[in-house]
């Protein structure tokens, strides 16, 4: 990775925020950078490709094991959701306190939403960003980037949808959306 460490936002509507991020992930982690994966709002028993690639890769993955309250249909444990997020965050603040082991690249895959949602808050993340070691590359998606965060950001990238399958019904696609 490259001695200074840049913030990356993957923000928008559109389609393609974790697979730029997984996208960018393999190419640090084809060039032998230790790569940090966390998913604010993943399962640990959910299939996905990238998670069987990550193992295959050495690429270490950490998720929240928690479903985003729009996908619960009103059966969501607020509390528990809360826990595991703030449990993923300390875990990660923990993880650059080390001082060995230090991922080359940090995605913190939908921690927009964990700040939309009221589990986090755009502060505690530029504070992160802030104190994190040098030359870590961080990655951060999901809709709605706060201001706070585009302004701490080197790139800031917006999907923008146009046309989504979703849109008329077709469902996420193994290999494809997940």
């Amino acid at each position: 990775m490259a001695a200074k460490g840049l913030i990356h936002i993957y923000t928008g509507e559109g389609k393609g925020k974790t697979t730029a991020a997984i996208g960018l992930a393999v190419r640090a982690a084809g060039w032998g950078a230790t790569v940090l994966f966390v998913q604010f709002f993943k399962e640990d028993s959910a299939a996905s490709g990238e998670k069987e690639f990550f193992r295959r890769a050495g690429i270490e993955l950490i998720r929240s094991n928690c479903r985003h309250p729009i996908f619960t249909k009103g059966r969501t444990d607020e509390a528990g959701v809360k826990a595991a997020i703030r449990g993923t965050f300390d875990a990660v603040k923990a993880r650059l306190a080390l001082a060995e082991g230090i991922p080359g690249l940090l995605v913190l895959d939908e921690v927009m939403a964990a700040i939309r949602g009221g589990w986090l808050s755009a502060e505690e993340v530029v504070e992160l960003l802030a104190e994190r070691p040098a030359g870590v590359e961080v990655v951060l998606t999901g809709r709605d980037a706060p201001v706070e965060l585009m302004q701490v950001a080197d790139y800031v990238t917006e999907m923008l949808k146009i046309k989504h399958p979703f849109d008329t019904g077709t469902t996420a696609r193994k290999g494809v959306e997940y």
